[in-house]
């Protein structure tokens, strides 16, 4: 019988786990400047299942505690963490996030792989290090109490692990408690939420409970259900008969907002990876599913293909050039800063910076300028994001409506969503409050002359 955790793993490379390897390698295309979700994908595609989901508990786990780590391991590395290669950095992190967090994992495991992945990756002097000091962490774990700075901004920026300019703009914004519960509310796993597709809800749900999946309801979004742990999506019958695709209940909430008449022409801008528009499809006459990237236009591919879908037509175009005829409805579900959904995306926070935030707002404007032509005299403009910060949200709002006095803000009808995520006629959700990704969203009408 198999021991329990990936140190048994089939080993490669001096007996390093091809978990770890791949774990080693992911965190080398973060600091490439590669997405999270997108490496992962790529590194993690040899492994079984059970490595997998080890290897990912592991990366995206480590990311959640970087800072309070790097506390942990500064005060063991002479000189510090900054005078050492980076790699050996992420390295001795993975090593005591081990040791610390991943109760699966014996720690003579943690240390051994971590001093050979080390001694592959930076030699023999670079090994002795990493057995020095995660040795030393293995001793003193009950002693490990990093001092807490006297600064409240920067005491919640260690605690939690998010940067401290981020932790001051939403201290100023949403107050000291409040931070606190989203900074902790960003450091859960997101759960695996799905929306039944020409099915019902209790269609769905008694397929997926026979093939043995626990299933619970989602919060706020009608119909969705949320799957327990270790789920393999693509190897139930269920997904591959098309009968359901993957929404968190904030995306879901946006479309719902949005309130489309039945047998509308929509444009969905900045579509992949196509949640939106699969929703939209469902009461819509088609759907145009924009892109500027082919690439991104690949998951919703897919998705219109698994789920046999005929009113989507994808769509590679950038949202700024105007290449759609006017239609009914659109939806720009803008490009944006992702800070309502760092629970998903835990590298997010570590490469923002306050400069990505202005340079967002700015296409986000050229984007909704080039929409406001898309939409026919009467239609509707929804503008959306994931992005909890006030210049990519309400400040693009204002901003739009005093440059084109043809549209108007209108509230969705009464009873379309929860009035909890309803702020002064816009959707406003966000992860503290109701414990889903971070959404905004604004919809507004055309004049019909």
């Amino acid at each position: 019988m198999r021991p329990s955790g990936p140190a048994s793993a089939t080993a490669t490379h001096a007996g390093i786990t091809d978990a770890r390897i791949a774990a080693a390698e992911t965190l080398a295309d973060l600091r490439a400047g590669m997405l999270l979700d997108a490496s992962f994908e790529h590194r993690s595609a040899g492994l079984d299942a059970r490595d997998r989901r080890w290897t990912q508990e592991l990366v995206y786990g480590m990311l959640r505690r970087r800072n309070l780590l790097d506390a942990i391991l500064g005060e063991r590395v002479r000189g510090g963490l900054v005078r050492l290669d980076p790699d050996l950095t992420d390295l001795l992190r993975l090593g005591a996030h081990q040791l610390f967090h991943m109760g699966s994992v014996p720690p003579y495991a943690a240390i051994a792989q971590t001093v050979e992945l080390a001694k592959q990756r930076h030699g023999i002097g670079a090994s002795k290090l990493a057995n020095a000091v995660l040795r030393r962490l293995d001793r003193e774990r009950a002693e490990l109490n990093p001092e807490i700075p006297a600064d409240p901004i920067a005491a919640l920026s260690l605690t939690f692990s998010h940067p401290r300019w981020l932790v001051a703009r939403w201290v100023a914004r949403f107050g000291a408690e409040e931070t606190e519960a989203l900074l902790e509310a960003n450091n859960h796993q997101a759960p695996l939420v799905v929306r039944p597709f020409g099915v019902v809800r209790e269609q769905l749900e008694a397929s997926l409970e026979a093939s043995g999946v626990e299933v619970h309801d989602a919060p706020l979004a009608r119909d969705s259900l949320v799957l327990g742990g270790g789920v393999g999506l693509r190897d139930l019958g269920a997904f591959q008969q098309g009968l359901f695709f993957v929404q968190d209940p904030a995306a879901t909430l946006v479309t719902q907002y949005a309130a489309f008449p039945a047998g509308a022409r929509v444009a969905d801008l900045c579509a992949a990876p196509g949640g939106k528009a699969v929703e939209l499809s469902r009461g819509a006459q088609f759907v145009i599913a924009s892109d500027a990237s082919f690439a991104r236009l690949g998951r919703l591919r897919e998705t219109i293909s698994r789920l046999e879908l005929r009113n989507v037509q994808p769509l590679v175009s950038d949202a700024r050039s105007g290449a759609i005829a006017p239609v009914d409805a659109v939806l720009v579900d803008a490009p944006c800063t992702g800070t309502g959904t760092f629970r998903r995306h835990p590298d997010a926070r570590w490469r923002l910076t306050p400069n990505d935030i202005a340079v967002l707002a700015a296409t986000q404007r050229s984007i909704l300028h080039s929409a406001a032509a898309t939409v026919a005299p009467g239609g509707l403009l929804v503008y959306s994001t994931c992005s909890l910060e006030t210049e990519e949200n309400d400040a693009q709002v204002e901003t739009f409506l005093s440059a084109h006095p043809e549209f108007k803000l209108e509230p969705p009808p009464e009873g379309t969503v929860p009035a909890a995520v309803l702020d002064a006629g816009r959707l406003r959700v966000l992860p503290q409050r109701h414990g889903t990704d971070g959404a905004f969203a604004a919809r507004m009408r055309r004049s019909a002359s």
